[in-house]
């Protein structure tokens, strides 16, 4: 059974080789791996290492946990394991649900009770005035 371990707050220029012989100095069976972002190929700050051996995880990051690497202290922990269900089926994205039903109101049919935009009241106002000094015809 492998045993995941969190290394957090690696540089963003860091070598991974250097990472990884300190690893190495602890124990020969361990295996890291950086996470990298998609786009630039760069790591995003963290990875994980593998290891067979409970004893050699638990020296891993007794050892390396506050570590100075590269500037940084290094952040080294007993990985979290995923939820082993698929995601879809939590939501319910195979399952049809009833959908709650709301009077959700789009369009207002009321008129508008606001004040009049300011950016044309200038102009409202300018056609308020014509209307009432035109003339209607007898």
């Amino acid at each position: 059974m492998s045993i995941r371990i969190y290394i957090g707050n690696l540089t963003q220029g860091f070598n991974p080789k250097e990472l990884d012989s300190i690893l190495k100095s602890v124990s020969d069976s361990i295996r890291f791996k950086p996470v990298l972002d998609k786009e630039t190929k760069e790591c995003r700050g963290f990875g994980f290492a593998t290891t067979n051996n409970e004893q050699n995880a638990n020296l891993i990051i007794e050892k390396l946990n506050g570590l100075e690497f590269n500037g940084s202290k290094l952040r080294v922990e007993l990985s979290e394991k995923k939820d082993s269900s698929n995601k879809r089926n939590n939501v319910g994205f195979n399952k049809k649900k009833k959908r709650k039903e709301s009077k959700k109101i789009v369009h207002r049919d009321a008129p508008n009770l606001e004040a009049p935009d300011p950016r044309w009241a200038g102009e409202l106002s300018k056609l308020k005035d014509l209307l009432a000094n035109q003339k209607t015809p007898a």
